[in-house]
């Protein structure tokens, strides 16, 4: 059985900075994909930042330059670095886990699912 823990969400100002973590365990890390989400009140669940197994990374234009995924596969753990934070950042941010599914158009696709953290930027 696959668990996935996030920490790390809080509130900020914009400009400022937030490190999310996600501890997975069940499954060896480095034989699974995982990405980040975010979900605001009232809209969809929108893919941010994804790790692929392999070790590549792709990001949302929308946080591209401003947040960076990595992953320490000794901890069985993935990060989101988040800087120069905007207001429009305030999500709940779900970290998600796939053996083979790694598109982040899609966040009904991926199988495993965190209960979230909340960010929330104040302008």
């Amino acid at each position: 059985q696959v668990h996935i823990v996030e920490s790390g969400g809080g509130s900020v100002q914009a400009g400022g900075s937030l490190r999310l973590s996600c501890v997975v365990s069940g499954y060896s890390p480095s034989n699974i994909n995982m990405g980040w989400f975010r979900q605001a009140p009232g809209k969809e669940r929108e893919g941010v930042a994804r790790s692929m197994r392999g070790g590549s990374t792709f990001y949302a234009d929308s946080v591209k330059g401003r947040f960076t995924i990595s992953r320490d596969n000794a901890k069985n753990t993935l990060y989101l670095q988040m800087n120069s934070l905007k207001p429009e950042d305030t999500s709940m941010y779900y970290c998600a886990a796939d053996p083979l599914y790694f598109t982040l158009s899609s966040a009904t696709q991926w199988r495993y699912w965190g209960q979230g953290t909340q960010v929330t930027v104040s302008s």
